[in-house]
């Protein structure tokens, strides 16, 4: 993979790459097995670049790891190019592999999709979602392109909560592990910074409908905060005792971020499963 640059400024390479958020390490990686060329002819990073200079920075060629096996299951994609590629992930698809579910994961089904398609790029997960929330999650075809993604998208989510909730609010209770358990999340006065921002859509007699804004990203975050302040989402078991629906009632309803490398402002949406609409008809 090699990303491609104009140059409308006079600078020091070394310097343009600062400017392109290129970290020590990753330019580390590059002088050792990718390349720096300008006008077709290798440099460093001392070089002087001139106005209309075409910059051309070869990435270091990756390989997926030996424990991921591709798998041909379904991948709806909604974004695709020769940085990123965005997909819809179905409700019961896990993101990654785990000990409960080896294979047939996302991570591995877009695996399949670049080998069948002669992509160089191997996907790294820039987003990822529990195995039973559906909707939008983003992979990178390199490393440093999900360097370069980490922590500039925004994200809205739309999810289903047990009862009548405020018309907004902002849920800011830090979330630590619970006990000795892998899986379960709870607000711990110890726990990492959390921050979750709603504002409802819809109000049923028992229920509620909500735009949910994550300010940060911590494991099952709008499912432990939406239960610590009284409203648990529907369909979840781990944290509630609702069972309308056979998983909890999230999806990753949209995206928004300015592309790493072509600078375009990028906004995705992803329409809500079946299940999530059949529950509620304005979904």
């Amino acid at each position: 993979m090699k990303l491609l640059y104009k140059v409308h400024e006079p600078m020091l390479l070394r310097e343009f790459l600062q400017h392109q958020h290129i970290s020590k390490k990753s330019l580390s990686a590059i002088k050792q097995n990718g390349a720096l060329v300008v006008n077709d002819n290798p440099v460093t990073v001392r070089y002087q670049l001139v106005l209309d200079d075409i910059i051309e920075i070869h990435l270091p060629e990756e390989f997926p790891s030996a424990s991921l096996t591709p798998s041909d299951g379904p991948l709806n994609i909604l974004y695709e190019d020769d940085y990123l590629c965005i997909v819809s992930k179905a409700p019961g698809v896990s993101t990654m592999p785990s000990m409960l579910h080896p294979h047939d994961s996302l991570l591995e089904r877009v695996l399949a999709h670049f080998i069948n398609h002669d992509e160089t790029g191997i996907p790294h997960i820039v987003t990822r979602l529990d195995r039973n929330t559906s909707g939008i999650v983003v992979f990178a075809k390199h490393q440093l392109i999900h360097h370069l993604m980490t922590g500039k998208i925004s994200k809205t989510y739309v999810c289903i909560v047990c009862g009548k909730i405020p018309l907004s609010g902002v849920i800011d209770y830090p979330i630590s592990r619970k006990g000795d358990s892998i899986i379960e999340r709870q607000v711990s006065a110890n726990g990492k910074a959390a921050l979750t921002s709603y504002v409802a859509l819809h109000h049923s007699d028992d229920y509620s409908v909500a735009a949910v804004k994550l300010h940060t990203g911590r494991t099952h975050q709008i499912r432990v905060h939406f239960q610590a302040i009284g409203y648990p989402l529907a369909g979840d078991t781990l944290y509630g005792k609702d069972k309308r629906l056979s998983r909890q009632a999230l999806h990753a309803l949209q995206i928004e971020f300015v592309h790493p490398i072509t600078g375009v402002h990028i906004v995705l949406q992803d329409s809500p499963y079946k299940d999530l609409r059949s529950l509620i008809p304005m979904l």
